[in-house]
């Protein structure tokens, strides 16, 4: 009865084999995006980057995506030369600039012609300066600046590696478990966020001497397994198209009415704002999120085994079996089996949560930010394929948003000086901004192919993206500016040598960012209720399951 030509596509597999190569790049992107964030004041104290470098050179990632629509002709580059192309090139550029990146945090750097340079130039960019959106400043350490331009490149790369991603998934799972896929991608991709709060700290610290570009390196040579990751499914790719007989490059060349389309739908412009308000209330929290809780926790450090290097690797190896058994859980048919997975993943979760408090360190408690997120991406995903309700849980991620925000902001606060109150609070708070997070990936982004058409759907993605950078290149920025702005006396105090830089570093009051924060979470909302009664009105499907019943 099936005579049907059986292709990699239609072996489950091998489906996922690719979904597992595309995930681990971004895994590995994930870690570097975010290497020097549980470092913030190391950088500050090592380096003399202040608030407002660091928010500057962190936002710096997405500038030219942002301003030189970078991000517009990646979308254009994979509409016409393919996700395999794309991909390399993808992981070429993001390699570059994280060795540009790594060279400004080394000691080489320091003394060098390259630091000179940099210190007298680009205090002043035409034009940009006018506008306030200058990727430099005067008075901006040298470091910072290169740093920022590497990272610059590496921004690039990244989000082009990104619309490629979710191109390559829709490609290999398209009719089938699409929001399954992306879910567990994502799922996969932010363990990096946990596994770079766990080792970055741990790399600048080791053998008792602190050295941040370690960090940075560590960030580097993932970058190259990331590139190896798309050169292998570069071959995988390859062999699927010649078993279909599709071709890699479009026949179609690309026309500027392509965007003109997309621009056109306002389900689109509704996911896109989604997006970039969601996003920002995220990512550009992470970057400031353990020198929040340096803020705000009463921290005792371990001593003994608790302060050496063998408990890092034993608590990510916990860390992992939370992750795994969660996961897969989620795959087991077996009711027993599946219960057990569950329960062998939340007696995990809590000896892990022991570990990092036993640990003392902030990043240590922050790492468990992506857990929860793992368990249940793939639950919301396999619920949206067959059940639909995308926008519904837009609206639920909106409000476990705001709530999260607002509790880092005022409740947070009130347990300083409680050293397990903290952090209970903190842990809680924590895993449920991360699964609020997980309804992004299982909701959102397997909404876009019903929005456009398939040729350009890469378009389409890399116009998302392109609106999502702007609020990641001005979020950390502005994160950065009010921390200084609302923190006078600490600056002061630094600045006349009353406090040193490592206490002025962990002396900051982050109530207005967080409050900052919040705010986008209540945009997101609104805009989420629109975009339902949108849905409902023009029948886009949103809320409808993405695997049609036979």
């Amino acid at each position: 009865m099936t005579e049907k030509l059986q292709t990699l596509r239609d072996n489950a597999a091998f489906r996922w084999i690719a979904l597992l190569l595309l995930a681990l790049a971004m895994f590995c992107s994930y870690i570097f995006m975010d290497i020097l964030s549980p470092i913030k004041d190391l950088m500050q104290s090592t380096r003399g980057w202040d608030s407002t470098a660091f928010g500057t050179m962190q936002g710096a990632e997405t500038f030219l995506n942002v301003f030189v629509f970078f991000l517009i002709f990646a979308g254009i580059i994979l509409d016409k030369m393919g996700v395999r192309f794309t991909a390399i090139l993808s992981g070429a550029v993001m390699l570059i600039g994280g060795l540009i990146k790594y060279y400004a945090v080394t000691d080489a750097f320091y003394g060098s012609g390259v630091e000179t340079w940099f210190t007298n130039h680009l205090n002043y960019i035409p034009g940009f300066q006018e506008l306030g959106v200058a990727p430099f400043y005067e008075g901006m350490p040298a470091s910072a600046k290169v740093a920022a331009v590497g990272f610059m490149i590496f921004g690039c790369g990244v989000e082009m590696a990104g619309i490629t991603v979710s191109r390559g998934i829709v490609k290999w799972f398209k009719g089938r478990e699409t929001a399954l896929a992306m879910g567990s991608e994502m799922a996969l991709a932010r363990l990096g966020v946990a596994t770079c709060m766990i080792f970055s700290p741990f790399f600048a610290k080791l053998g008792g001497t602190v050295d941040v570009s370690r960090s940075v390196a560590f960030g580097v040579v993932l970058l190259c397994i990331a590139l190896m990751m798309f050169i292998v499914y570069f071959f995988m790719d390859k062999k699927l198209d010649a078993q279909t007989g599709e071709a890699e490059e479009k026949d179609d060349p690309f026309k500027v009415s392509d965007i003109g389309k997309i621009l056109s739908s306002g389900g689109f412009w509704l996911v896109a704002l989604l997006c970039v308000l969601y996003y920002s209330a995220i990512f550009p929290f992470q970057k400031y999120a353990v020198n929040m809780l340096q803020c705000n926790l009463t921290l005792n450090p371990g001593e003994g085994f608790w302060a050496g290097s063998s408990v890092t690797i034993i608590q990510y190896l916990v860390m992992l079996v939370v992750a795994v058994c969660s996961f897969t859980s989620n795959f087991s048919k077996n009711k027993g089996a599946k219960i057990g997975l569950m329960a062998a993943a939340v007696v995990a979760l809590v000896v892990y949560c022991y570990m990092g408090f036993m640990r003392g360190t902030a990043e240590t408690i922050f790492a468990v930010f992506p857990l929860l997120a793992v368990a249940i991406t793939p639950i919301l995903g396999n619920y949206v394929d067959h059940k639909g309700k995308a926008a519904s849980m837009l609206m639920i991620g909106s409000l476990l948003l705001i709530l999260c925000h607002l509790t880092f902001a005022f409740i947070l606060p009130l347990f300083k000086g409680s050293e397990i109150g903290g952090v209970v609070v903190a842990y809680v708070t924590i895993l449920v901004l991360g699964a609020s997070f997980s309804l992004v990936p299982a909701a959102l982004w397997p909404s876009v192919p019903k929005l456009v058409d398939e040729k350009i759907i890469g378009s389409a993605y890399a116009l998302i993206f392109w609106i999502q950078n702007i609020g990641l290149w001005l979020f950390p920025l502005l994160i950065g500016k009010v921390l200084d702005k609302t923190n006078p006396d600490v600056i002061a105090q630094m600045n006349e040598g009353l406090i040193d830089a490592e206490t002025a570093a962990v002396s900051y009051n982050y109530t207005w960012p967080l409050v900052m924060l919040a705010g986008l979470g209540v945009a997101a909302l609104i805009l989420g209720i629109i975009l339902k009664g949108v849905d409902k009105k023009k029948g886009l499907g949103l809320e409808q399951p993405n695997i049609k019943a036979e």
